[in-house]
């Protein structure tokens, strides 16, 4: 390698950081890859070569050897149209920061509906990944059993709804406990006709939510007959749901499963000239951008995100260690984001 006033005219290699520190090819390997072999001050010396010349192991050689590839794959799909939840975002984010802490990679691969396991059975047979991360969990999706069967490693966001025998790791947040604070905030505002807008009976997500709903009222001996409605995930329908349910149960507030029905709860308030807050008390869920913006903002249950990836990490450490290691399921609290919705 060549150097003009230390700046490098190409990549520095193992041999250029030997040659700076004064130690072996085999000295400089030991440091990346197994710095416990080195005494301190040999290791601070190459520790130190390695810094000023700017090199990187060749990563590529290394998982050749190991046949590791450091990559953890995740499908990510594409937003829906006419929805406001966004908080994928915010977990991705997250995840992207702690997977490259623990020196792993995020890979995002897109996936179709016709074909739910296409993308996962591709990067298993190429053994581009090391493992998973799986974000659908509803009934039905076919990628956890799959994974499964194919022995592939992998983490879920999201418990194993239809199998609760299920020994895979897994991380998620408890929806029911939240929509149980949302709907105590609102009776403890006073309001005693708290309507619920939920998602079709087949989303165990969207039922374990209308669980904290039902349990909270029925610990005060009110009634929830007559004030639920299950609905397509849209502002469209959220918005229908509330014009039904005011003409129908007059409901003093609302508490919604997603900041997207609770929007449409909003946008049927305003038709009517009706305050949200003052007259119309409305809580959705997942605290969204769209929730932290809307004049007053939205309250609004916010799930522990970066905290789930944290977890979602120390799982798949645990996974690729030898021997693997898989621990129980983490169920996190969410809490509640007042805002001027909720009055």
């Amino acid at each position: 390698m060549a150097w003009s006033g230390r700046v490098a005219l190409s990549p520095p290699t193992l041999a250029d950081v030997a040659e700076l520190a004064g130690v072996s090819r085999q000295t400089v390997s030991n440091a990346v890859n197994n710095p416990e072999l080195l005494r301190p001050d040999t290791l601070a010396r190459v520790q130190e070569a390695i810094s000023e010349l700017g090199y990187l192991p060749n990563r590529a050689a290394r998982n050749l050897r190991t046949r590791a590839t450091h990559l953890i794959g995740m499908k990510f799909n594409s937003a829906q149209e006419g929805t406001a939840n966004a908080a994928m975002d915010r977990f991705v984010h997250t995840l992207v920061e702690h997977t490259g802490e623990s020196g792993y990679h995020l890979l995002l691969f897109a996936g179709t509906n016709d074909d739910p396991i296409g993308g996962y059975d591709d990067l298993l047979r190429s053994t581009a990944v090391d493992a998973f991360i799986v974000t659908d969990t509803y009934l039905g999706n076919p990628q956890v059993a799959w994974l499964t069967d194919h022995r592939a490693p992998f983490v879920a966001f999201g418990r194993p709804w239809d199998n609760p025998e299920a020994t895979h790791a897994w991380v998620d947040v408890d929806g029911a406990a939240g929509t149980e604070l949302a709907t105590n905030h609102l009776l403890d505002k006073g309001h005693t006709r708290i309507a619920w807008i939920g998602w079709r009976k087949d989303s165990f997500i969207g039922e374990d939510r209308r669980a904290g709903w039902t349990r909270a009222l029925h610990a005060r001996d009110l009634p929830t007959t007559g004030l639920a409605s299950r609905v397509e995930d849209t502002v469209a329908s959220g918005r229908e749901a509330a014009a039904v349910l005011l003409d129908e149960a007059r409901p003093t507030a609302f508490v919604c499963a997603s900041d997207t029905l609770a929007m449409g709860v909003l946008h049927t308030l305003g038709d009517r000239g009706l305050a949200w807050g003052p007259d119309i008390a409305v809580v959705g869920f997942d605290d969204s951008q769209v929730a932290q913006v809307v004049p007053g903002g939205i309250t609004s249950v916010r799930q522990p995100l970066e905290q789930v990836a944290v977890e979602i990490v120390q799982a798949l450490e645990g996974l690729l260690s030898t021997p693997p290691v898989t621990g129980p399921g983490v169920l996190l609290a969410p809490t509640l984001a007042v805002r001027g919705s909720s009055g």
